[in-house]
């Protein structure tokens, strides 16, 4: 069953690229935070700083979810998780600018799975510029509502959230580029702060082992994908033109992730895996 109003309202967010924020993404990621000064180029995929809804406290979701660029239907799932997200690269934004955002939602899919009753929905984001007509950057998140956990039943098993896919063993020999991330705590922390993401799954242990039941914080699916943009400029020397990414298993606070850049032609295959060598997180670039 699909839902969506057949004209989409859209919804603008004016923003400005901030030096000082852009230098704590930048100290996060251990770069030099004071190589970045107004006027240069901000990196391809840190956009993430940018419109970050300021939620009142009190509107909040019960899962410290802020509020989203787009209003949602309820329709009585009140989980809220990011499964994907594809990026295009058309322009530049300049470190200092003013910049507004325009996003429309996409029909909401409801859906059927092992875990009971969730929904689809695509937003589409538009980045621009100051006064420009052409976007710098057009962008499509893929958000999965979920039902609430009965706490009681919720079981802080691995095993209930394990990754279903393996790597390859031939891919992991072929990759050019990789890396060991510990997404700990401090940097959970961080990246929430810098990005203004009060979701308590990554912050909260009491709430994301006891409510939802998982082993463990959450780590956000934009923290692998951040990094391994830098792994991706780091091989390849030069920006992606596209990125696209999803959230296949989720992973958690203190466990080790290996990421991984292979050059498969005319795309980069991204990826990262857990402890176990199981692919939890898969990307691409070009």
């Amino acid at each position: 069953m699909n839902s969506a109003p057949r004209n989409p309202v859209v919804e603008t967010l004016d923003d400005v690229c901030a030096l000082p924020l852009v230098r704590r993404l930048a100290a996060m990621l251990d770069h030099d935070p004071f190589a970045w000064r107004n006027g240069d180029f901000l990196p391809h995929g840190w956009h993430v700083i940018l419109f970050n809804v300021p939620t009142p406290q009190s509107m909040l979701r019960a899962d410290g979810a802020a509020a989203l660029a787009v209003s949602l239907p309820d329709i009585g799932l009140p989980r809220l998780m990011m499964g994907g997200r594809q990026c295009r690269f058309t322009g530049e934004i300049p470190i200092g600018a003013c910049v507004r955002r325009e996003s429309r939602p996409g029909e909401v899919q409801l859906k059927h799975g092992r875990s009971g009753r969730f929904a689809l929905i695509k937003v589409e984001h538009r980045i621009f510029v100051e006064d420009q007509e052409e976007p710098a950057v057009v962008e499509h998140i893929d958000y999965v509502l979920r039902e609430a956990v009965d706490a009681e039943a919720a079981s802080p098993s691995a095993k209930a959230h394990a990754p279903a896919t393996v790597v390859a063993p031939g891919r992991l020999a072929q990759a050019d580029a990789s890396r060991t991330l510990v997404p700990d705590a401090p940097l959970l922390f961080r990246y929430s702060s810098i990005t203004d993401n009060p979701h308590r799954i990554h912050y909260d242990l009491a709430y994301a082992t006891q409510a939802e039941g998982y082993p463990g914080l959450v780590v956000n699916g934009s923290i692998p994908s951040i990094f391994l943009l830098e792994l991706f400029r780091s091989a390849a020397r030069r920006e992606p033109a596209t990125f696209s990414s999803r959230n296949l298993a989720p992973m958690f606070c203190d466990r080790p992730l290996q990421l991984r850049a292979l050059n498969d032609g005319n795309t980069w295959r991204l990826w990262a895996e857990d402890e176990n060598g199981q692919t939890c997180f898969d990307a691409s670039a070009t």
